[in-house]
């Protein structure tokens, strides 16, 4: 009996010391949809699991969820692409480092008809002035996520607030993630703003063919976050450091620029970043 006991005890500790270590071996990342959806992540984490034994758990948010996500201490690292939510989120003491670890562009996109005969062109805010006169259905994500930051950025260029824009019926806001945004475009035959590796895997185009491209304003930069210790429990921020680093490195930075789908790269690694 006391043998049992002791087996039992022994089986039970030892129990606990490796849940203890797989906590300490995993960390979660509030990450933008874009680059869990293309399929990034998926491809590059089990490099870095397999390098350093850490697992990344992925919350995938728009960039705005995904830092609150991070402000309740519900993530150990964020990765984002919302300069001008990025910078909030520092000024608040939220994060101690960050770092661009790969970027592409965003685009407009339409239905081929082009209503508001803007294809081809390179000025997004011309372009968008243009549909708002025409009256041509946009669809929006509404949702804070970094794609729908820049799109109501790009609104504010071309002299519309949100607020005059909501109340219009060729505005649609879905509040809802990329896909969404798109699935309702493609049904609706209305222009939208899209990330380009979204819109590579989107399999429901439709009608829908790229607008506009290849304006500067519509260069899409992703930032990793390291989160401030004062702020965050430090238990796994050792380990999330890791992985920040790790995305920066040249055998992660490979590995970002190599990913294709299609044949075609979704992401281009911070070095080759425009200035």
């Amino acid at each position: 009996m006391i043998l049992f006991r002791y087996v039992l005890m022994l089986v039970v500790t030892l129990a606990t010391i490796n849940a203890s270590a797989a906590t300490e071996k995993s960390i979660v990342l509030a990450s933008t949809t874009s680059v869990e959806a293309s399929g990034l992540l998926a491809n590059i984490l089990p490099q870095f699991t397999a390098k350093t034994g850490i697992t990344v758990n992925v919350v995938a948010q728009g960039t705005g969820k995904a830092l609150d996500t991070a402000r309740r201490g519900d993530a150990d690292v964020v990765l984002v692409h919302d300069p001008e939510a990025e910078r909030e989120f520092i000024d608040e003491g939220y994060s101690s480092t960050v770092r661009q670890i790969a970027w592409n562009d965003f685009i407009i996109v339409g239905p081929s008809s082009d209503p508001a005969h803007i294809i081809g062109g390179k000025d997004s805010v011309t372009a968008l002035k243009a549909i708002a006169s025409a009256r041509a259905a946009f669809v929006s994500r509404g949702d804070r996520s970094g794609t729908n930051a820049a799109e109501l950025r790009l609104w504010r260029a071309a002299d519309r607030t949100s607020e005059a824009l909501n109340p219009e019926k060729w505005y649609h806001d879905v509040g809802g993630g990329m896909g969404q945004a798109l699935n309702a475009a493609s049904a609706m035959n209305a222009y939208t703003l899209t990330d380009r590796a979204t819109w590579l895997t989107f399999g429901n185009k439709g009608s829908l063919t790229i607008i506009i491209e290849g304006d500067s304003r519509l260069i899409n930069r992703y930032d990793v976050i390291e989160l401030n210790p004062r702020k965050h429990g430090v238990a796994r921020l050792d380990a999330a450091k890791v992985f920040a680093e790790w995305l920066v490195s040249p055998e992660a930075q490979q590995a970002i620029g190599a990913y294709q789908v299609n044949g075609q790269q979704l992401f281009n690694p911070s070095a080759a970043s425009p200035k």
